[in-house]
C-alpha cells in the first residue's frame, strides 16, 4: 500500500514537471525570447540614422543629429534590422528619415511595402513619390474616409503599432505611443488586415472595375 501510495506520488510530481517543460517550450517557441517593448514620445532630439542603422555608424565630424538612444533610434534599428520583409501601414509619411531607412532595406533586398492614404500622398513633404521612385512598391485607398492605421509588421513575425505617424512632429512634438511584439496572434490579424487592404488597394482591381462599370 505505501509502494503504491510512492509510485502514485512520483507519477503525480513526474507528470507536474513535464506539464511545466512543456508550458515553457511552448512560451519560447511562440515568443522567440522577444520582450515586448514600449516606446513613447516626443523625444527630445531626432535620432541620427546612420549612427544606428550604418554599419559604420556616422562619419560625420559634426552631427546635427542625437546619438543617444531614443524611441526613434530603436524605431530605426527594429526597422534597419529586417531580413526579408517589412510591411508599412501608416497614414501620414514625411518623415525623410524613416523614408532612407525603408529605401536602404529595398535596396538590400528586403521586400518593402507600404499602404498609406491617398490624401496624404499629394501632400507637402509627402515621402510617398520619392519612395516609389526608389522600388518600394505603394498602394493607397480611392476613398473619402481616412487610411488612419498606423503599423508595421517585420519578417512577418514583429509588429510595430500605435498613434504614431511618421512625421518630425510625431517624433519631436506630440505624445505619441508605439507597441513593439511578437505575440503570435495579435502579429497574424495585424498580417491578415494588411493583406486584405492590400488586395483590395489593388490598382489593376480598380481598372477592371472601371472598366466593367
Amino acid at each position: 500500500m505505501k509502494r503504491r501510495l510512492i509510485y502514485f506520488l512520483a507519477f503525480g510530481f513526474a507528470s507536474e514537471v513535464l506539464y511545466l517543460l512543456y508550458k515553457r517550450f511552448r512560451r519560447k517557441k511562440n515568443y522567440s525570447g522577444f520582450k515586448t517593448e514600449v516606446l513613447f514620445f516626443p523625444d527630445k532630439n531626432v535620432a541620427c540614422k546612420e549612427f544606428f542603422t550604418a554599419t559604420l555608424g556616422c562619419e560625420k565630424v559634426t552631427c546635427g543629429f542625437s546619438h543617444d538612444t531614443s524611441s526613434l533610434s530603436r524605431l530605426y534599428q527594429n526597422l534597419s534590422n529586417a531580413k526579408e520583409s517589412i510591411d508599412v501601414c501608416v497614414y501620414v509619411f514625411t518623415s525623410s528619415h524613416l523614408a532612407s531607412v525603408l529605401i536602404d532595406s529595398n535596396n538590400k533586398g528586403v521586400h518593402v511595402r507600404l499602404i498609406t492614404d491617398s490624401e496624404q500622398c499629394e501632400q507637402e513633404e509627402s515621402q510617398i513619390w520619392r519612395l516609389r521612385s526608389e522600388g518600394v512598391q505603394v498602394r493607397h485607398d480611392e476613398s473619402s474616409f481616412f487610411m488612419h492605421h498606423k503599423f508595421v509588421i517585420i519578417d512577418n513575425k514583429r509588429l510595430i503599432n500605435g498613434s504614431f505617424n511618421w512625421t518630425r512632429q510625431a517624433v519631436i512634438g506630440n505624445q505619441e505611443n508605439l507597441i513593439i511584439t511578437e505575440e503570435p496572434h495579435v502579429v497574424q490579424a495585424f498580417m491578415q488586415e494588411f493583406t486584405s487592404l492590400w488586395e483590395k488597394f489593388n490598382p489593376q482591381k480598380r481598372k477592371k472595375l472601371t472598366f466593367q462599370s
